[in-house]
């Protein structure tokens, strides 16, 4: 469950990096910025481009958060809200901080991890 922990770690934070970039750089400067201007397209490439890796990424987390609620036996609610909040800006490094906390508690052999 070691290596499970780990990628979970790295793979939800790029995934809220990410879509706080999209969510609160990108689609802002997509959507008001004016036509034309540098600063629309920077926000047009940062939306097309973030976004999609993203939505690829964010696949990745889903399987990989749903593999360690298994191995770490967490009941439905908490994979549901810890899968949820992978979709919300800032809310998705609480839901990591949360995640991690419990599976070191319930595993003491990982707290060092």
């Amino acid at each position: 469950m070691k290596g499970t922990l780990n990628f979970y770690k790295v793979i939800a934070t790029v995934v809220g990096v990410l879509l706080i970039v999209l969510v609160l750089v990108g689609l802002p400067m997509d959507l008001f910025a004016a036509d034309g201007t540098s600063a629309h397209d920077a926000g047009r490439w940062i939306s097309q481009n973030v976004g999609v890796a993203h939505g690829w990424l964010y696949m990745v987390y889903l399987v990989t958060t749903f593999i360690l609620s298994r191995k770490a036996g967490w009941d439905l609610p908490f994979t549901i809200v810890t899968l949820i909040c992978g979709t919300i800006p800032i809310a998705s490094f609480w839901a990591e901080f949360r995640a991690i906390r419990r599976v070191q508690a319930d595993h003491p052999e990982l707290a060092t991890v």
